[in-house]
């Protein structure tokens, strides 16, 4: 008898939800369905890791024996999945279908615990991503995915792109929801016509079968397809904070309870209309934001928005040519300071690869030929060559942009964070204070009435779709004129800045066009030398002299040397030539001035390249449109460009001259502990650290390849001139936004007045809500064109 009760009262699986077999497994007075789901549940128990069951109830799902993973042990198959590998350390991103709540996240980021050999995992949660970091020494590729599979998490493995083959998958579990929703409301409101036209003595008697009827639609309506608004309440107050979906799940439960209260008790028809039509609408909006947010995903990790020219060799020559048109089997040359955008093979020169943007880890990382260099890894010796043999896949390096390694530590928190808890408490405050009064003046049916349409009517959902909806409105228009912003986010901190701080070369000067000069002689050999020397560095004036040289052939070099904002050195056809600063010189010399690019091959001076580099176009009218911020140039050159910095920034700007990259960076510190809100500009080759401590971090590009991991966005130098309509469009859509909230918030209110007195009825309020959303998302896009029409960027 003690065994039937328990059989009856214990009737599904602890791990994964499912109905338990009439032969069930039971291990710690815990009943599984299955001999998998107890083997999980063992495996999490012997780590300690069974708070995966505290984040949510039957977190798991079943676990499927039927895997062959015997292909894992190819190492071609190995090389094409792996994203990195480099002595006994390895990158890989796994999408996991089964991937779906708070508890999954939470194991998953705990895998090191269950076995050692595992460093780090990382997730993203809306593309059902795993990046997991491990030692391939310790733990094979299969037994990593064996362990993956032990635990009720089997990746979809695929040498596609899993980002790009699933980003048009539809969520299957939400389809089949909405579709249930839709069926249970046209039933219920079926049921309900007699209710809204009145009823005639013939239906009455009917009055209570249809009662019932809808109390039964209600019921999975509620427990099937709202379960995921009571999931991520009831998570959201174990982590002693409310979410925008915790109003939601309130207003699902007092209307399922007070219709089956009125049903049940013969007062009334409920509430099973509005009940369905909420859980519908709820459901559609839901599935519009998904398919919206993939959009934007997908928009932005496939089109071809990071301007870099990669360099390829065609025929012995060097052609720069768009970082989507790279193919397998193309030759890449990759000069110091360059990314490497796609998996390939060293084929000439000396690599020392800094892999920090994939791994965190800046020590350079040695590289012979034949080995593979890793997409995301930077050159910091001489130029190389390479062999592309995998796809550049404009999903990697995106991500690698949103690395947590290059994250700022800086503060950063936007406007939905500040409001959303207030809004979700005021709500709830009102519908109970309502309530109160309402009993208070002993008319239950009121109270009801009053606490019901109040939280419907005050839905949270505007406050979830204005913000991403305005703010990627405004990465599209700043996409189409060159400006890329890394993600919405660093849209609402461009508009909070007060300060800008200007590198000086590359920056306010222009890369094209330069008036170049040489005072000395070189003769025809020593001109390759230069050039060969030259041609391994992304410095713009390096590439200035070595256009202006125009060689046709190139000596090989060794030992190369670039010390930033000094110089380079290296060994080129058995002699050793110095360019760069007068600093880095290895002689004494008294030149008529220290300015330019001073040239020394075997300690014998030969003289400078005086470059006289042309200040962008418009300088002045752009310095004249900030004149509201706080200016700085800090320049790592010398001062003989003083004089003429000072007729075009005002007099309160602060100019600085050899500067060092950590003078850069101490300087945004600085301005920062006073308040400051900091946007930098530079070129991103001697200023990485200040743009990645400052607030909004731009690296200006013209035709190299000189991405900044750093920054917060990428900005084509020819328009330069469009940054203060970049940051008024910024400023106008943080304006949309508040407006938008204004409206929301006025229309709450006007719902809300005649809430509390009882006399809106909650399927009015169900209908108004989304009425209220789609007119803050039409509002949203309207003001946000107009706004970019206003100021002149469509």
């Amino acid at each position: 008898m003690e065994d039937q009760h328990q059989t009856a009262t214990k009737a599904i699986c602890y791990h994964c939800g499912e109905d338990l077999p009439k032969v069930k497994y039971q291990t710690n007075d815990k009943d599984f369905c299955c001999a998998g789901c107890m083997a999980v549940f063992k495996i999490l128990s012997e780590n300690n890791l069974c708070n995966y069951y505290v984040y949510n109830n039957t977190p798991g799902r079943q676990l499927k024996n039927d895997s062959h993973l015997e292909y894992l042990d190819d190492p071609q198959i190995i090389d094409q999945l792996i994203d990195y590998k480099h002595e006994n350390s390895s990158i890989i991103t796994f999408y996991i279908p089964a991937i779906h709540c708070s508890s999954c996240i939470w194991l998953l980021e705990h895998l090191y615990k269950i076995n050692a050999a595992i460093f780090s995992s990382r997730i993203d949660f809306l593309k059902k991503q795993v990046t997991i970091q491990f030692n391939h020494e310790e733990i094979s590729l299969k037994h990593l995915v064996e362990t993956l599979n032990q635990i009720g998490y089997e990746p979809l493995i695929s040498l596609q792109d899993v980002v790009k083959a699933h980003s048009s998958s539809v969520d299957k579990a939400l389809v089949l929801k909405i579709a249930v929703a839709g069926f249970l409301m046209g039933n219920v409101m079926l049921f309900s016509f007699p209710e809204y036209f009145g009823l005639s003595g013939l239906e009455k008697q009917f009055r209570y079968l249809f009662g019932w009827l809808n109390l039964t639609f209600s019921i999975p309506a509620a427990f099937y397809c709202g379960r995921d608004y009571f999931t991520s309440a009831i998570t959201s107050i174990k982590h002693k904070h409310i979410n925008l979906d915790t109003p939601l799940a309130l207003i699902i439960a007092v209307l399922f309870l007070r219709t089956a209260f009125e049903v049940i008790f013969a007062m009334g028809p409920g509430f099973a209309d509005t009940l369905t039509g909420l859980v519908f609408l709820l459901l559609m909006g839901k599935w519009l934001k998904q398919r919206t947010y993939h959009h934007i995903s997908f928009d932005r990790d496939y089109r071809s928005y990071f301007p870099i020219a990669v360099t390829t060799l065609q025929n012995g020559k060097e052609k720069p040519v768009p970082i989507n048109d790279v193919k397998i089997g193309d030759r890449l040359w990759i000069r110091n300071g360059e990314l490497v955008p796609a998996d390939a093979i060293l084929m000439k020169g000396e690599a020392w690869v800094d892999m920090s943007f994939v791994t965190g880890e800046s020590e350079p990382i040695h590289k012979v030929l034949g080995e593979i260099i890793y997409a995301g890894g930077r050159q910091t010796t001489e130029a190389i060559e390479l062999e592309v043999i995998k796809p550049v896949s404009q999903s990697y390096l995106t991500g690698l942009w949103n690395n947590e390694h290059y994250k700022s530590n800086v503060e950063k928190k936007n406007f939905n964070d500040s409001v959303a808890k207030y809004f979700s408490i005021g709500v709830f405050l009102i519908a109970f204070a309502a309530t109160g009064y309402w009993l208070f003046q002993q008319d239950s049916h009121k109270a009801w009435s009053a606490f019901t349409a109040v939280i419907i009517v005050a839905c949270p959902c505007v406050l979830a779709l204005s913000t991403p909806f305005t703010l990627s409105a405004i990465l599209s228009v700043f996409d189409k004129k060159g400006f890329y912003v890394k993600n919405t986010d660093a849209v609402e901190e461009l508009a909070k800045c007060n300060t800008v701080i200007f590198d000086k070369t590359g920056t306010l000067t222009s890369n094209e066009n330069a008036e170049i000069s040489f005072s000395g002689y070189l003769t025809n050999d020593e001109e390759l030398i230069v050039a060969s020397l030259l041609r391994n560095s992304t410095h713009p004036l390096s590439r200035h002299i070595l256009k202006a040289l125009n060689v046709e052939r190139y000596y090989s070099l060794n030992d190369y040397k670039e010390v930033t904002g000094k110089g380079l050195s290296a060994k080129v056809n058995h002699h050793i030539v110095y360019a760069g600063h007068l600093s880095m010189l290895p002689v004494t010399v008294k030149p008529a001035g220290e300015t330019g690019v001073h040239i020394v091959i075997d300690h014998t001076y030969k003289g400078c390249f005086n470059i006289k580099q042309q200040w962008r176009p418009g300088l002045r009218q752009l310095v004249s449109k900030l004149a509201k911020f706080e200016l700085q140039v800090l320049s790592g050159d010398t001062d003989k460009d003083h004089s003429m910095l000072k007729t075009i920034f005002p007099e309160t700007t602060t100019i600085g001259f050899h500067q060092r990259p950590h003078q850069k960076l101490d300087a945004v510190l600085r301005l920062q502990k006073s308040g400051k809100n900091v946007m930098m500009l530079g070129d991103g080759l001697n200023d990485a650290g200040a743009l990645k401590q400052s607030n909004f971090g731009i690296a200006l590009t013209d035709n190299i390849n000189n991405f900044t991991p750093g920054c917060d966005a990428i900005l084509q130098g020819s328009t330069l001139n469009l940054l203060p309509n970049f940051i008024r469009l910024s400023k106008d859509g943080l304006t949309v936004i508040k407006i938008s909230f204004a409206i929301a918030t006025a229309y709450n209110c006007i719902g809300i007045y005649y809430a509390v007195q009882g006399t809106l009825y909650p399927l009015v309020a169900a209908v108004l809500m989304p009425v209220s959303t789609v007119t803050i998302i039409l509002f949203t896009t309207l003001a946000t064109r107009w706004f970019a029409r206003k100021n002149k960027l469509i």
